[in-house]
Order: C-alpha cells, then structure tokens, then sequence
C-alpha cells in the first residue's frame, strides 16, 4: 500500500507539472495534496515497516518527538489544502466569471504557505498533548487499524479519487507516457 501511495501520487505531481494545460489552480492545489501524502505516509510508514519486519518496536524520544511533528504537520496540510481546494471549487462554480482574477497565481501561492503557517500554529501544539498521554490509556489493536487507516489508505486513496478518475489528468499521463516511450525509441 505504501508503495501505491508513494508511486500514485508521484504519477499525479508529474502528470501535472509536465502538461501545462494542467497549470491551473485545482490542479496546483492537487499536485501539492499529493506531495504532502507522500510525505505524510513517508513520517510513520517506513519506521513501521523496519518494526514489522525486525519486531523491535522501540523509538527513541527525539525520533518520537521528530516522527509526530512531521505527522501532524502532514497531517494538518492536508486538511487545510483540502479547504483551500473546497474554496477553489466555490470561486469557481459561484463567481465564474472573475474565476481567474480571483484564484491568480499568486493567491493559489499564498494560500498554500498559509496552510504551512497555520498548521504550526493550530495544531501542533495542541494535539502534541493528545499524543504524549499515556499509552495505559490506549486500546492497542484499535489504534493500530485507526492509524494504517488514516495513515496509509486514505494518502493512497486521494490521487484515485482526487485524479485518476478526471479526463485531463488521464489525457495528461497518456502524452506523459507516449513521450516518454517516443524518446526511448528514438534514442
């Protein structure tokens, strides 16, 4: 599942940054949601994957205190660039006509390093207390589905349902992969 994630959303940054009639805002904002589900999955899932495979489940307190910064941080972006596409799509179903005044380059910019910035506000220092209580407290085969659930599925669910279900993306990652092939013929 990690490696789908990690594969799926890479198809979906390229497919976007390669196809310039994919240069707008939505699929800015999606290029962005799947760089920050790679690095979400990418904070717990290799470390879970080590302890699986060795059966050692230890952590050291600063690699903790590293994996949940990045966690929440990831975690926090991705809700925050999912208002910022729920705006996006309002702008654009309810004021179509100033559309592109409204959702500039710069705007789309700036909302996404507004989301970076409110996430360390918001969140970090609020849910850090939530998940350095004790660990007695806990029910551990709940909190281990709870957390592969939103930790590895629904980041490896967001470019099928984000993406791969669109026609311009789809017909992006088609001339994606035909030039890519044309210059392997070629060369």
């Amino acid at each position: 599942m990690y490696l789908i994630n990690v594969f799926g959303n890479l198809l979906i940054i390229l497919a976007i940054s390669s196809d310039s009639h994919l240069h707008t805002p939505m699929y800015f904002f999606i290029a962005n949601l799947s760089f920050v589900d790679i690095c979400f999955t990418s904070t717990t899932v290799p470390k879970m994957l080590v302890n699986s495979q060795t059966g050692n489940k230890g952590i050291t307190y600063s690699g903790c205190i590293a994996q949940i910064h990045f966690y929440l941080l990831f975690a926090g972006l991705d809700d925050f660039l999912l208002t910022v596409m729920a705006y996006d799509r309002f702008v654009a179903i309810c004021h179509p006509l100033h559309y592109s005044v409204i959702m500039n380059s710069r705007l789309c910019v700036l909302l996404v390093l507004v989301s970076w910035i409110i996430i360390v506000f918001l969140f970090y220092s609020s849910i850090l207390g939530v998940y350095l209580s004790s660990a007695a407290t806990h029910n551990s085969l709940f909190g281990a589905t709870a957390s592969m659930m939103y930790t590895v599925v629904t980041p490896m669910l967001n470019p099928f349902i984000y993406s791969l279900r669109n026609k311009d993306i789809k017909r992006a990652l088609k001339r994606f992969f035909v030039k890519k092939t044309t210059k392997g013929r070629v060369s």
